[in-house]
């Protein structure tokens, strides 16, 4: 039986884009890609990542990956439906990939909430859809996907760094280096336009800071 896993990398980043992935895979060779160590990117290293998404392309029977930039999540985001526009995107993908089963990560503490609204967007489509938190740890079709996402988005995000020519380090909110990044960007250092997500609480906050900042300076 082939069955297909989907996931995502880098929604919760400030800076970059979020990237989502599909594979295909085989009963055989799923067995084969978990006795290679295919499990959750983030518990393997950044060159293994890269060696086994080599080895995913190769051996799956077939994988989408879409990028999804800045400025949709912005628009997402700004209606509170940044789970709509995943399901969304991971429809496309299941669309592409026509499996008869699905394992997908699911956003959020509603995985079932999350399969109902995934299903809405599959009208017409015949797949059985199993939606888990942490699916990437249980089913080494979502880790397969979920190697295939970070990869790309990685491979984006250096990519960024050196047109920008600045280290701004993983892009995430807790990251200081992409704070003090983020500083310099308000402060009027020049960055592709489709780079930051705007609407990231993060942003706001770091205004809201600045301004308390110039209200001090100002009493002082």
């Amino acid at each position: 039986m082939v069955a297909a896993g989907v996931d995502e990398a880098g929604r919760g980043p400030v800076i970059g884009p979020m990237v989502i992935a599909g594979v295909s895979i085989s009963s055989i060779k799923a067995k084969k890609l978990k006795s290679l160590g295919v499990k959750d990117s983030k518990m393997l290293l950044p060159e293994r990542r890269k060696e086994l998404a080599s080895i995913i392309r190769e051996e799956s029977e077939f994988y989408v990956i879409k990028v999804v930039e800045p400025r949709k999540i912005d628009e997402a985001v700004s209606k509170s439906k940044l789970n709509l526009l995943e399901a969304e995107v991971m429809a496309e993908i299941i669309k592409e990939l026509s499996p008869s089963l699905v394992f997908v990560d699911s956003p959020g503490r509603n995985p079932k909430r999350f399969k109902e609204l995934l299903r809405s967007k599959l009208s017409g489509l015949n797949v059985r859809i199993r939606a888990e938190n942490k699916a990437d740890r249980r089913f080494v079709h979502v880790a397969a996907a979920s190697i295939l996402a970070k990869v790309e988005r990685d491979s984006i995000i250096e990519k960024l760094r050196k047109e920008v020519g600045y280290d701004f380090g993983s892009g995430y909110p807790s990251d200081p280096k992409t704070r003090e990044f983020l500083l310099r960007v308000l402060d009027g250092l020049s960055v592709p336009e489709d780079m930051i997500r705007w609407k990231w609480a993060t942003i706001l906050n770091i205004l809201e800071e600045k301004r308390r900042n110039r209200i001090t300076e100002f009493l002082d």
